[in-house]
């Protein structure tokens, strides 16, 4: 059976605001559906492949919102900041009032992808340890990296935190000074403290792939876009599989 709910429900709960606000809009003649102006908050729509507009603003409705979007540096993944804006200003505010959340935080000066999302259960499945989903790094150090930095970072370094040694999944040279890394844990500045512990530092770094989903090349830095539902299998395949 497919559901209906009231267009005042809808709009509450696509996050443009209270219940109240959201009659007014549509009241106001504010809100389209289907290309059609509805000021009838209590009409009831079939929420399959609906469309609407706000203020003209077009919007589908999403019962779960899946989004990427590629960090620029300078911002934090954080919804109270306190040195550097936050990444969910770049987002519209009905997202945030949705009360979407990161998928992992990135660093401020760290660039790339990253996953945001109000579904908790997807949150859980992608985020948890035990899942070890794997994500690759672009690396660009401030040395020339050897052969032998390479192999250990293979092998395993030491942490001074660690008891155990924490070795890459993969390491790829695609310069005498960037690495492509490839992680399976997502410790406290695990790539910047891997490098430094063979020697060298980390001069920029940018998440360019989780799982199999890649950094689109043309999502600039602060733009944002919505995931299919193959986009987000691809987050828990292994890109061996891809």
């Amino acid at each position: 059976m497919i559901k209906k709910l009231a267009l005042e429900r809808i709009l509450h709960k696509q996050g443009f605001g209270t219940r109240k606000m959201c009659r007014i809009l549509i009241v106001n003649g504010q809100v389209t559906v289907n290309g059609m102006v509805c000021d009838d908050p209590d009409a009831n729509f079939s929420l399959e492949d609906l469309h609407y507009t706000v203020n003209g603003e077009a919007w589908q409705y999403q019962a779960n919102s899946y989004l990427m979007m590629h960090k620029p540096a300078h911002y934090e993944c954080t919804h109270k900041t306190q040195f550097h804006p936050t990444i969910y200003t770049l987002l519209p505010q009905p997202l945030v009032e949705r009360g979407v959340q990161c998928i992992g935080r990135l660093d401020e000066d760290t660039t790339g992808l990253i996953i945001i999302t109000d579904d908790g259960q997807f949150i859980h499945k992608i985020s948890s340890p035990k899942h070890h989903v794997p994500k690759v790094y672009a690396v660009t150090c401030k040395h020339a990296v050897s052969a032998d930095q390479l192999s250990a970072l293979l092998a395993g370094v030491k942490l001074l935190d660690q008891e155990e040694t924490i070795a890459a999944l993969a390491v790829t040279q695609i310069s005498d000074y960037v690495l492509h890394m490839t992680l399976a844990e997502g410790k406290y500045h695990q790539v910047k403290r891997m490098i430094a512990a063979i020697s060298n530092r980390v001069e920029a770094l940018k998440r360019i792939q989780i799982g199999a989903l890649h950094l689109p090349e043309d999502l600039a830095p602060g733009a944002w876009c919505w995931l299919s539902p193959a986009q987000c299998a691809l987050l828990s395949t292994d890109p061996s599989q891809s």
